[in-house]
């Protein structure tokens, strides 16, 4: 259990939290095991849950006006994967979230959530401090698509988030960037000439 406590301080971190807060976050996820291509949550179902990443690689994905799929994100060990619109506000999901390889995950229940949030202070803080941050994240990089080039996005992904590039697909890659595979094939190929 202790090597699980650590994992669960290092996501939910926040000085307001005690042992005893981090025990009681701990015991209310549970191990679920998924195989590579499992879908956790699909478009037009509402989420119901929320998965902290322990090992594995993940997605989100739409189709755009066209019908063509479109990776939204990627999800990474150590990162929270979430339908943040779906799961607090109960409407259905936009997007499809799925494996790209085997995985292991800490499912923590929408009630179960609440429930902490109400009872434990330094886990609304946290809350509070993480909604924030993601903001953040998502008006960065809507400004990088329209203002960085994407070999640069894509060197900045290698720099960043590695194990993308060394699970993904380059078709779910070439997406998430905005570029069709054709140009992926062509900047890979560009940077391993220089």
């Amino acid at each position: 259990m202790e090597k699980d406590l650590d994992f669960f301080e290092m996501i939910y971190y926040h000085s307001l939290l005690k042992k005893e807060d981090y025990k009681e976050i701990c015991n209310a996820h549970t191990k679920v095991e998924f195989q590579q291509g499992s879908m956790l949550l699909e478009i037009g179902k509402i989420a119901r849950e929320f998965y902290i990443i322990e090992k594995g690689l993940f997605r989100s994905f739409l189709y755009d006006y066209n019908g063509n799929e479109t990776t939204t994100e990627f999800y990474c060990p150590k990162e929270i994967l979430i339908e943040s619109l779906s799961l607090f506000q109960r409407m259905p999901s936009k997007e499809n979230f799925q494996t790209i390889t085997d995985a292991v995950v800490w499912k923590i229940e929408y009630d179960t959530f609440q429930e902490l949030l109400q009872n434990i202070e330094g886990f609304r803080e946290w809350g509070r401090t993480w909604a924030t941050s993601q903001i953040f994240i998502l008006k960065q990089r809507s400004i990088n698509v329209l203002t960085i080039n994407a070999k640069d996005r894509y060197l900045n992904l290698i720099k960043e988030r590695p194990q993308i590039i060394k699970q993904s697909p380059l078709k779910y890659i070439a997406s998430y960037l905005g570029i069709t595979d054709t140009s992926l094939s062509r900047i890979r190929k560009e940077i391993s000439t220089t």
